[in-house]
């Protein structure tokens, strides 16, 4: 256990906060770090696109992933500095948590690290927790992390 950590990341500093808590965990047990982003694909509205709207969608898109890999490029190369073992993947998926899951099997990892944003009421609903459905259900341990100014729940 705890050979290998996958530690979801949005680029938010709500996300990085479970970076401490995955890195002394590594530093423990001498383990792996992966380092996932799940890019959200852009919504497109009802109804044909024009070329012009098509192409703005795509490089929306194009964007969105090339900052997520130099984001997760960055992260790594402060991690491997301190001496870690780490990796990362960029997906993109609307669903988060399946996309966490697939990539903690596809690592074969043992546990996940993560941070909740505390949303409560209506915008969880809204929403959905993807904290939740992971302690639900995946197939390893979660380490459910709540960051200082998180929001409190409504």
């Amino acid at each position: 256990m705890f050979k290998h950590i996958v530690v979801p990341l949005d680029g938010s500093g709500f996300a990085e906060a479970a970076l401490p808590y995955a890195l002394e965990i590594a530093a423990q047990f001498d383990s792996d770090i992966t380092l996932l982003r799940v890019v959200m694909p852009p919504r497109i509205g009802e109804g044909a696109l024009s070329p012009e709207s098509a192409n703005y969608v795509i490089n929306m898109r194009d964007d969105l992933y090339k900052e997520a890999i130099d984001y997760l490029q960055q992260q790594k190369g402060s991690l491997r500095q301190q001496n870690f073992r780490v990796h990362y993947q960029v997906v993109e998926s609307d669903d988060i948590a399946a996309e966490i899951i697939s990539a903690v099997r596809g690592a074969d990892a043992d546990t996940i690290v993560m941070c909740t944003h505390g949303r409560g009421g209506l915008s969880r609903w809204l929403f959905g927790s993807v904290a939740t459905r992971l302690l639900q259900s995946a197939h390893v341990p979660v380490l459910v992390i709540r960051p200082s100014g998180a929001p409190d729940r409504e």
